[in-house]
């Protein structure tokens, strides 16, 4: 089984929210909503995501620009949106997806969610990073 089956089987048994197989060969779970975990690993770490494979639930432009320039590898999304795309196309990461979305859509399912709207046309993806990393 490769890393991307590995952390995918278990983004899947145990209800994860994401999961990481680092360059290291270590592979952790974790369970907070939207980027939490993800902003988390790169403030405790700023290379700890290079070359690492991730399992998310839910990957939009703002998670894929940031997992892009953070240096993963490999991603593979439950739910991947339409933005998010071309973004790691662009940036040659390889990535499998369950389902396609034309947008990610709000806590409220109401329409949009606040930061892919916000981030939907912006090209520079280094942009998006350091502004939602250093964001509080």
């Amino acid at each position: 089984m490769n890393k991307l089956e590995e952390v995918k089987e278990i983004l899947h048994q145990k209800n994860a929210s994401l999961v990481v197989a680092y360059k290291n060969g270590e592979i952790k779970e974790y369970y907070q909503d939207r980027i939490h975990d993800i902003k988390a690993i790169i403030k405790e770490n700023q290379d700890a995501l290079k070359g690492a494979v991730v399992a998310d639930k839910v990957i939009g432009k703002v998670a894929g620009s940031i997992l892009t320039v953070a240096g993963v590898e490999e991603i593979y999304a439950d739910v991947i949106s339409e933005y998010a795309i071309p973004v790691l196309e662009e940036n040659h990461i390889k990535y499998e997806y369950q389902e396609k979305a034309k947008y990610i859509i709000n806590q409220t399912k109401t329409g949009m969610c606040p930061m892919e709207n916000k981030y939907k046309d912006e090209k520079d993806i280094y942009k998006i990073y350091r502004e939602i990393i250093n964001a509080e």
